[in-house]
């Protein structure tokens, strides 16, 4: 008697679906769905929440969003009939609950569906006051003769739920993820799944990529035999399919290709940085981006990134110089654009700065200039880029970095105004560090040249606002070493000032740091996005109040 080996071929497709674009997410999904078909795969894998895009945040509170949704699923759902299965991510209504769903797609009807249990509600995660979770008996669905247990993202960062499918009866998990991005990702995943995995439970992780408001997805699909051999199936930052056969006799997966080795460092940082800003660039339908070229570290590295994700042809660099511009600044501005090959050009804002005195001479009669007079320049900046965007359709880029805005060193309708932040969540050493990289190596997929694209003096040189004479950043702040060191305490870390303190640092500085953390939050709640690096970024992860009267004596 001849005994057939039990064999699912899975096509994994890791693509970038765009929130709220219901019809072009399923066009994404029949495009992998006719490659899975071709194939001869057995069964596509697409991510969470796949349909409507992830994180859709209220969007799923829309009636009519979750149910062209599903609509749409029934759609693919039909075109199914003698070809491959789908696993497909969608919301679902089920009588008065609304479900983060994976529906599985089988002979031209929806044959099941998998309702997430562990619904993630911390750090930029939301979903239990728009999700109703999962519950009663776990389905196992069987495919080829192996039965196939479904996970969802959070499902699998606690036990509970692989634990619970493999004593329902489930050989291998598939687990589709809308999985965001973060410095430490790769170790937590790993580190944290490998306690569940000594089960002996096979899985396959597939993870959107893209970038998404203030967070970036990166892909980085992989599969798990049953004695946790890995086998890394695509990249990260990058869209694409790979397709791999798993043996139900073995319990291990065979991919088609040899593993795929993922970005890490300097490079990981960089290329998610350029990826979120060119999908809110591109997926917001902006022609290009505008900044202002300062001659500075933040905006040359912004132009770096900027160039990279979009091309020198839609970066558009204008240096906006005062009376205090040095000429080293001009020098610098134009020979960083020049490096990057994009469009560069002046226009000076003394003629705007000598109105606004004459118009403001009476009302600032016997009194001494002081910040007034300097955020009057570098609001008339913004409204110089604000311009130039309305004119001619090109977001503006700002530029602050995060240390700068812990502590309310940027300027509110200023520096501050604009679309999108790519160094929102790096602090200003790591600004340095990251130029210094750029200048040594090309990241994948960049769109920009190669070589020093940040000039060596950009980044030796003291950082300065440039708003009055001689005036340096270190006037007033410590030196950036020591001003991160106590800031990562105070916001990644959620020290005590006392344990902060310990490392050494004055108490005056640390204290006076700590106020100024507090009373920058208005300024931080009026910030562009940008997107998420480290662990706690100001926005989505750190949630303040801004009357806050709190003080760690």
């Amino acid at each position: 008697m001849l005994f057939m080996s039990k064999n699912l071929r899975i096509l994994v497709a890791q693509l970038n679906p765009v929130v709220g674009d219901i019809k072009g997410n399923l066009e994404l999904a029949r495009g992998a769905y006719a490659e899975a078909k071709a194939k001869g795969a057995d069964l596509l894998v697409l991510s969470e929440l796949f349909i409507l895009g992830y994180p859709a945040e209220d969007l799923v509170l829309k009636p009519a969003a979750v149910e062209l949704s599903m609509r749409a699923v029934r759609e693919l759902a039909r075109e199914t009939a003698g070809g491959p299965a789908v696993i497909i991510g969608s919301p679902w209504m089920d009588g008065d609950k609304r479900h983060n769903s994976a529906v599985l797609l089988a002979d031209g009807e929806v044959a099941g569906r998998y309702d997430k249990r562990e619904l993630p509600n911390y750090g930029v995660f939301d979903e239990k006051r728009i999700f109703d979770a999962g519950d009663g008996p776990l389905p196992v669905f069987e495919l080829n003769g192996i039965p196939v247990g479904i996970a969802i993202c959070e499902d699998i960062w606690y036990p509970r739920v692989p634990s619970a499918l493999a004593e329902a009866g489930a050989e291998m998990l598939i687990v589709p993820n809308g999985s965001p991005w973060r410095r430490t990702v790769q170790v937590e995943r790993h580190t944290t799944f490998s306690a569940w995995t000594k089960t002996g439970v096979p899985y396959l992780f597939v993870n959107q990529v893209g970038g998404q408001d203030e967070l970036v997805f990166d892909g980085a699909s992989y599969a798990v035999d049953f004695d946790g051999t890995e086998h890394q199936l695509l990249g990260d930052f990058v869209t694409g399919t790979a397709l791999v056969d798993y043996d139900g006799e073995t319990h291990r997966f065979t991919p088609a290709g040899p593993n795929v080795d993922l970005t890490s460092g300097w490079e990981a940082e960089y290329r998610a940085a350029m990826l979120a800003l060119g999908d809110y660039v591109n997926k917001n339908r902006f022609p290009g981006v505008v900044l202002g070229m300062s001659g500075g570290i933040d905006s040359a590295l912004t132009a770096a990134i900027a160039v990279d994700a979009l091309g020198p042809e839609r970066v558009w660099c204008v240096m906006l110089p005062s009376k205090y511009t040095s000429s080293d600044s001009l020098e610098d501005a134009k020979a960083c654009a020049e490096a990057l090959g994009c469009r560069y050009d002046i226009i000076n804002i003394a003629p705007g700065v000598g109105a606004l005195d004459e118009m403001l001479g009476n009302a600032f009669k016997d009194t001494t200039p002081d910040t007034t007079e300097e955020n009057i320049q570098s609001r008339l900046r913004a409204v110089t880029l604000m311009a130039l965007s309305n004119k001619f359709g090109h977001m503006v880029v700002t530029t602050g970095n995060k240390s700068e805005m812990a502590v309310g060193y940027a300027t509110l309708y200023g520096d501050m105004c604009g679309g999108y932040n790519a160094l929102k969540d790096f602090w200003k050493t790591e600004v340095f560090e990251l130029a210094k990289w750029r200048n040594t190596g090309v990241p994948k997929a960049a769109l920009g040249p190669g070589g020093e694209v940040i000039p060596v003096r950009i980044i030796t040189k003291p950082p300065s606002a440039e708003l009055r004479e001689d005036q340096t950043d270190q006037d007033s702040l410590p030196p950036y070493d020591v001003l991160d060191d106590i800031l990562r305490g105070l916001v990644e870390g959620e020290e005590d000032v006392d344990d902060i303190l310990a490392r050494g640092h004055d108490a005056a500085t640390v204290r006076r740091i700590e106020h100024l953390l507090y009373i920058a939050e208005y300024k931080r709640r009026q910030a562009p996005p940008g997107v998420k690096i480290g662990g706690k970024n100001f926005g989505r992860d750190r949630r303040y109040p801004i009357t806050n009267r709190f003080r760690d004596d």
